[in-house]
């Protein structure tokens, strides 16, 4: 069965929500998707028809079996393209999403398979989300929120918890990317900002929101 482009979006959406509340609301929906409340319930009765995800009227929304393979699958389109336009086109970190979205819905099993092969069979995107495999298992990497790295411990930057362009826009500006190796020098208690040390570099300090966007994983 193929899909539309709008109906992977939802499906997506979904799963990605569904990470953090377990079901899913009308609304949530339809302030992620931008769309208008009404809309939103017409494609659900038109995906709980197609057997994507079980839903009910004030109650939310959940993928069935079905909807998470298909929602795997669109992830692992997107995270594999990411990886593939920063590491081997050379985009820039904060613009390989957007291009992602699009190339998402490549519908060749085949060019997504050999896309896998030539990369390496990569298991990280540029930003450090998993990226499924082709039976939809991703590896669960160790790692810590930033705001709960032990002071004049060294670590490793490994995700970002939004792929938002201000974010990404905000750690270019201050030299922080993926594999940036650094430490807390000083936690304020006043704000709950931390002065950082990035090798090799004076500290600096970062705000409270910042660093809880940050995971790291000790070296």
């Amino acid at each position: 069965m193929s899909f539309s482009i709008t109906e992977e979006n939802y499906i997506k959406a979904i799963f990605h929500l569904q990470q953090e509340d377990g079901t899913v609301s009308t609304n949530d929906l339809s302030a992620v998707l931008q769309t208008k409340p009404a809309s939103v319930t017409d494609m659900l009765k038109k995906l709980k028809t197609k057997k994507l995800l079980s839903y009910e009227r004030y109650k939310g929304v959940r993928l069935s079996a079905e909807g998470r393979r298909l929602a795997l699958g669109i992830v692992r389109k997107h995270r594999l393209w990411e990886y593939f336009l920063f590491n081997t086109l050379q985009f820039g970190w904060d613009e390989v999403h957007e291009i992602a979205e699009e190339l998402e819905h490549v519908t060749s099993k085949k060019l997504v398979e050999k896309l896998d092969a030539f990369l390496g069979y990569p298991r990280f995107d540029p930003h450090g989300d998993p990226i499924p495999d082709s039976h939809g298992k991703m590896t669960v990497r160790q790692q810590l929120n930033l705001i709960d790295l032990p002071v004049n411990k060294m670590a490793e930057v490994s995700g970002v918890g939004s792929q938002s362009s201000e974010l990404l826009e905000l750690l270019k500006h201050r030299n922080i990317s993926m594999g940036t190796k650094l430490e807390v020098k000083r936690r304020f208690s006043f704000d709950h900002s931390l002065e950082i040390r990035i090798k090799g570099q004076q500290p600096f300090i970062i705000s409270q929101q910042l660093a809880q966007a940050l995971f790291v994983k000790l070296v």
